[in-house]
């Protein structure tokens, strides 16, 4: 498969806070994300879940399913319970064609919640990554068996958030689990995305794109800001994430880093679209991703 650049919704249409861009159709985030030039879409909570739904929302605009978020909750249930509640959505990625699997770890996450500052986010303690790697190892052999492959999404607010985190997870899963390099997460993590995707190279079937506004970043840190916080900005100011292009994220050196890389590049930066108009910065993002991957020599 040759890269190719998709869109999350999320800068349509918020899904951890439903009511920012609540009234903006999925009709628009499409038609939208077709003029910017994407080729695919992820999922968002206002999609169809069903495949003939699916398919005919999206066919009006040439518009692949690339995947969809999962909130795994391993930590409370073992690969058997959670094949059973994965397997709805594993059906519909298979219907729909889909390859990959977002998967994140949720049972403890603390990115919804308002009231929490990240730096009460949940943290692993070393004896538990075997059981935790055993079993998220264990469900993406299954998916993999049946055409799909589990890539995990390291994501603040979560167990799987900074470059140890990162580290201490890819030790602990087997080859059948690859990461969803997301440069945004990375960055704000603490990590160098383009180390991590050097690092991971062999590991690496999904990439979310975002950047990341550095004093934002250094704002939150300082007033202990939660994700949501954070994302959206306080009063009339710009959240954390931008598009490609906008942001701290040196996005030639983190191509450079997968060479050889086939698959989508997603743009996934979520922002109030009260605040950041999102056919303008889809388009920004687009073209700064078109010109980095030239740069890095993947197109």
């Amino acid at each position: 498969m040759p890269i190719r650049i998709g869109a999350n919704p999320i800068g349509w249409s918020n899904d951890d806070l439903q009511e920012i861009g609540g009234a903006t159709s999925l009709e628009t985030c499409l038609a939208e994300a077709r003029e910017a030039g994407f080729t695919g879409m992820e999922l968002g909570h206002k999609f169809p879940r069903q495949p003939a739904a699916l398919k005919a929302a999206l066919a009006p605009f040439g518009m692949d399913c690339i995947s969809g978020w999962y909130s795994a909750e391993l930590l409370q249930r073992d690969a058997d319970e959670e094949m059973r509640h994965l397997r709805p959505h594993l059906d519909l990625l298979k219907a729909m064609g889909s390859t990959v699997l977002v998967f994140a770890e949720t049972s403890n996450a603390i990115h919804g919640d308002r009231s929490k500052p990240l730096s009460q986010r949940p943290v692993m303690s070393a004896q538990d990554w075997a059981e935790f790697g055993h079993r998220i190892t264990q469900v993406a052999e299954r998916t993999l068996s049946e055409g799909v492959r589990l890539v995990y999404h390291h994501h603040m607010g979560t167990i799987v958030q900074s470059e140890a985190d990162i580290d201490a997870f890819m030790a602990a899963t087997g080859p059948a689990v690859h990461l969803l390099l997301d440069t945004g997460h990375a960055t704000w993590g603490g990590s160098d995305p383009a180390a991590l995707a050097a690092r991971y190279r062999g590991r690496i079937s999904h990439v979310h794109a975002k950047d990341v506004r550095p004093h934002v970043m250094t704002q939150a840190a300082a007033e202990g800001w939660s994700f949501l916080d954070a994302v959206l900005g306080k009063g009339s100011d710009l959240g954390i994430y931008t598009v490609p292009g906008d942001g701290m994220v040196d996005y030639p050196a983190v191509f450079r880093a997968l060479p050889g890389y086939s698959g989508w590049v997603v743009v996934e930066a979520e922002q109030d679209p009260e605040k950041a108009h999102p056919l303008t910065y889809a388009k920004k993002g687009v073209a700064h991703l078109k010109h980095s991957l030239k740069e890095a020599g993947l197109v």
